[in-house]
């Protein structure tokens, strides 16, 4: 397979992946991507009468939040579910679809992305982009996943694993040119790469406390790649890693109702000269 259409098809799977998710999605793992949002609108300056878009903006965690320190707020995401949902709860939200964003050049004060890089299929291509739509000054802040596993992604894994699970070919898989290290220093750098001054990276860390049910729920409903390769399971297999599931939360389990899942991400930010 080519770079181009390794690139096309990871893009085609990631539009397949949320397209119709939203409410699963609030429901699930919303909560534990919200976790970073105070310290990726901190890093980007984000205060009264900033201009900000919110980039990838899901069901508008991030927007709201910046609305709340009274920013002057606009977003988008690349799926018409989470656009909806975004605007019920009143973010002024639109149909954008990376790299490609509907802006003027220097639209914005600031630009925030929360855990959107990782779903996109040429990531330097998003930030140039994301760049063009920021004013000279203005600072950008995003999220990553950080490289390894992560503990709740580890638990379901070995579920599917245990459960004797086949991942389908279909799952979004970037091409390794695209790729960039996904620690604080390959963070950083594929940042300065983008042409942003004073780029920097650190590791955010804290513990998601879902409950076992909650948790199992994305997963069920198709959310990520670990939902893709869960839904595409035979029912026997589903029930199968269901049980698996159950068995090995008990590891995870604080003893009131809750899993103590640690979690890892990277907040990059950097200053358009």
């Amino acid at each position: 397979m080519t770079s181009t259409s390794a690139t096309e098809a990871f893009d085609a799977a990631e539009r397949t992946m949320w397209s119709g998710r939203s409410e699963a999605y609030a429901g699930s793992f919303a909560r534990l991507c919200a976790h970073p949002v105070r310290a990726l609108l901190d890093a980007a300056g984000i205060a009264a009468g900033t201009r900000v878009l919110d980039v990838g903006t899901g069901t508008g965690t991030a927007a709201l939040a910046a609305l709340a320190r009274g920013a002057r707020v606009s977003a988008v995401d690349a799926d018409a579910g989470m656009v909806a949902a975004a605007r019920t709860a009143g973010v002024d939200a639109r149909i954008g679809v990376l790299p490609e964003l509907p802006y003027p050049d220097a639209e914005f004060d600031a630009v925030v992305g929360n855990f959107v890089l990782n779903h996109v299929g040429r990531p330097r291509t998003a930030l140039a982009e994301l760049r063009r739509v920021l004013r000279p000054g203005g600072t950008m802040a995003l999220t990553v996943w950080a490289g390894g596993r992560q503990s709740g992604m580890e638990l379901l894994g070995r579920a599917c694993d245990a459960a004797g699970a086949v991942p389908p070919d279909h799952l979004p898989r970037l091409d390794p040119d695209e790729d960039f290290g996904r620690t604080t220093e390959g963070f950083a750098a594929l940042l300065a790469e983008a042409g942003l001054a004073d780029a920097r990276c650190a590791e955010v860390v804290w513990e998601h406390r879902p409950t076992a049910e909650e948790w199992w729920s994305g997963a069920a409903a198709g959310i990520g790649t670990i939902g893709l390769i869960v839904t595409s399971q035979s029912p026997g297999t589903v029930l199968k890693i269901r049980r698996e599931y159950d068995r090995l939360a008990a590891e995870f389990a604080d003893g009131q109702g809750r899993l103590v899942l640690p979690y890892t991400a990277l907040l990059g930010s950097g200053r358009r000269v």
